[in-house]
C-alpha cells in the first residue's frame, strides 16, 4: 500500500484526484503501477487501476493476470471493478472505501457478484485512515 500511496502523491502535479495503484506479480514484485491521470491526459478512462492493469499486462505480455494482486488506495469504481474482473485478478487490496461510487462493497459489489464468471477476494481497510486522509485533504483544498 505504501507504493500505491506514493503513486497517489504523484497526482499533485496534475491536479488529479490522488489515487494510486500497483499490481503485484506472483512473487510479490511490482509488475505495474498507475495513478489517476484523467486531468493530465484528458482521458475519462485514465484511472489508477486501469493504468496499473495495462502496465502489468504489458510487462507480463498477457491480459490474464490470474496470479497477480491489485493494490489501490481507494475502492474501485464500476469501470475499474469491471477491469479488475476482466483481467482475472484474484485479489484486490484496498485502502479507503468510496461510499459514493465504490463498486467493491459500498454502492455495488461487482467483483463478488455471483452472476460474473470470476470472483475477486477483497481485502479492505489496509491503511484506510492514511488513504482517506490523502483524499480528504485534496477535496478540502479544492472546495475552499
Amino acid at each position: 500500500m505504501g507504493l500505491a500511496l506514493t503513486e497517489a502523491a504523484g497526482c499533485a502535479a496534475t491536479g488529479d484526484v490522488p489515487v494510486g495503484a500497483v499490481v503485484l506479480g506472483p512473487d510479490g514484485a511490482v509488475v505495474g503501477a498507475g495513478r489517476n491521470r484523467r486531468e493530465a491526459d484528458g482521458d475519462p478512462s485514465a484511472h489508477a487501476e486501469v493504468l496499473a492493469l495495462r502496465a502489468a499486462s504489458q510487462a507480463l505480455g498477457r491480459w490474464r493476470l490470474d496470479d497477480c494482486t491489485l493494490v489501490v488506495t481507494l475502492e474501485p469504481c464500476l469501470m475499474c471493478a469491471g477491469a479488475t474482473l476482466l483481467a482475472r485478478i484474484p485479489r484486490l487490496v484496498m485502502g479507503a472505501w468510496d461510499p459514493k461510487a465504490g463498486a467493491c462493497g459500498s454502492q455495488w459489489d461487482v467483483v463478488r457478484d455471483a452472476r460474473a464468471n470470476h470472483r475477486v477476494e477483497v481485502v479492505a481497510g489496509v491503511r484506510e485512515q492514511e488513504c482517506g486522509d490523502v483524499l480528504r485533504a485534496f477535496f478540502a483544498e479544492h472546495r475552499d
